[in-house]
């Protein structure tokens, strides 16, 4: 086995993405989860480039590590929440998270190990935007616009409902 730069660059990226997930899941203060996030998910789009998805990877950030982040700390810091309530993991709980990832990882490298896959020349390479866009506004069209649809009627379902919240809340105090 040869160890090649993409190699190395993928290897890094991997471990990048998988601290971050592992941070999200033990720290305790939610900004610093957020951050962890924005780790895992700016190191998935790192693998996407090196799979010459560059598309992907740029989507990858501006919605999740972006648009979904900006969400979550929207979210935390117009809700009311008590930090009183959380208590501190013990350390079994860390031991056992750390040998799930252990074990899962030992499974992950016995499965691939000596898997054998078929190479096939393929242009990944040429014009990866526009056969998206070719298959995502030909093919499929319909479901793209049924999930635009779907998203309005949820953003304005949302506005509705906070709307009858308010008109509660004042009618409450008078």
């Amino acid at each position: 086995m040869t160890i090649s730069g993409e190699f190395i660059a993928f290897m890094g990226l991997a471990l990048v993405a998988i601290i971050g997930g592992v941070l999200l899941l033990n720290l305790t203060k939610v900004v610093h989860m957020v951050v962890a996030l924005i780790f895992t998910f700016v190191a998935i789009a790192g693998v996407f480039v090196l799979l010459s998805a560059e598309f992907v990877a740029v989507v990858q950030i501006l919605v999740y590590a972006g648009s979904i982040t900006i969400i979550m700390l929207f979210g935390i810091m117009l809700t009311k929440h008590d930090d009183e309530g959380e208590t501190t993991t013990g350390k079994w709980r860390k031991v056992f998270i750390f040998l799930g990832v252990v074990g899962f990882a030992v499974a992950v490298y016995i499965g691939i190990y000596d898997f054998n896959v078929v190479q096939v020349p393929t242009d990944l390479h040429v014009d990866n935007t526009m056969k998206i866009g070719e298959a995502l506004y030909s093919k499929w069209v319909i479901p793209f616009e049924v999930t635009s649809v779907l998203l309005l009627v949820a953003l304005v379902g949302s506005i509705i409902l906070a709307k009858k919240d308010q008109d509660q809340k004042e009618g409450d105090k008078e």
